[in-house]
């Protein structure tokens, strides 16, 4: 192909680049330890200065031989134009398992394995 411009093509992004531009300001989060798992609920801005939700489940899946723990994480992003769906649908969906489950009591002398300290940095 001739360059009638002489300007080099412009390159794909790398995965990290990617991900420096989508790692956006966060303005709110809650965290929630579940056993071997930490759910963040983060809420943050992008570049316009609009909000969306930032959901990630990181699962400790195994330890180093030096004694590291392995983190598995998976994201998942929500925005505005989605969040009347997604609230009707997970109350729906909370309801329904909510009365389809048999009532569960907390254990009251279980054994809690100590959580490991996860940095929570972004993948």
């Amino acid at each position: 192909m001739i360059n009638l411009f002489n300007r080099t093509p412009k390159e794909e992004p790398s995965r990290v680049q990617r991900e420096d531009r989508e790692d956006k300001e966060i303005v709110f989060s809650k965290a929630v330890k579940a056993g071997k798992r930490v759910y963040y609920l983060d809420v943050k801005k992008d570049r316009r200065g609009d909000l969306f939700l930032s959901v990630t489940e990181s699962k400790r899946k195994s330890v180093t031989e030096d004694g590291q723990f392995i983190f598995e994480k998976h994201k998942i992003f929500l925005y505005k134009e989605d969040f009347d769906k997604f609230e009707e649908a997970m109350t729906e969906v909370l309801s329904y398992m909510r009365q389809a489950m048999p009532a569960v009591e907390p254990a009251e002398s279980a054994e809690v394995e100590p959580e490991a300290a996860e940095p929570k940095a972004e993948e």
